[in-house]
């Protein structure tokens, strides 16, 4: 030991909200929230701990537990559900509401990854954007798509929270390797 002490850092806080009248009023249960909870596990390496949410399609409800979540310190928010042209599928207007800034690349980047399973991908409207140093990502509900979507994203999420302020995530580098410019 050289005398310095090792610097303990808090973990980061991310929150995973999903969307789901049925999975909300207990009449299924909920696979998409525990989807990501599995996949976030696999990816990040450094230490971090979920707020975990379950609510209805509502736009003002949506709206205000990405506010309160970001709010409240999460650097990542990530939801699942309500991202189709269904008419109470809402979550990505629910994300332009709260956010300063979109970030679409994500969603486009989703969809494109999507489509080489699913011709049905172009009906999702994922997105993505940033409200003060808290970036919010949309997911679709189903577990697998949930799964490739992470998978193709999550490279760049690490980079996004070092930009905007936020805590800093670190991936597992044998499930995802994580761009970080050299500095």
């Amino acid at each position: 030991m050289n005398g310095t002490t090792p610097v303990k850092t808090d973990p980061v806080k991310i929150g995973i909200v999903t969307v789901s009248d049925r999975a909300s009023r207990g009449i299924y249960e909920d696979k998409g929230g525990p989807a990501i909870r599995e996949e976030l596990t696999r990816l990040i390496a450094s230490p971090w701990q979920a707020e975990a949410r379950v609510i209805p399609d509502e736009l003002d409800l949506i709206a205000a537990t990405l506010a309160e979540l970001c709010d409240a310190g999460c650097a990542l928010v990530v939801t699942t559900g309500g991202t189709g042209p269904a008419p109470r599928d809402v979550t990505p207007e629910a994300t332009e509401r709260v956010c300063d800034k979109m970030m679409p690349g994500f969603g486009e980047l989703m969809r494109t990854v999507s489509l080489t399973v699913v011709p049905t991908a172009i009906l999702s409207r994922q997105t993505a954007g940033i409200r003060g140093s808290s970036l919010i990502v949309n997911l679709p509900g189903k577990p697998s798509a949930i799964h490739d979507c992470l998978m193709a994203v999550f490279p760049a999420i690490p980079y996004c929270l070092d930009l905007i302020g936020a805590g800093r995530i670190d991936t597992d580098p044998a499930v995802c390797v994580a761009f970080r410019p050299k500095s």
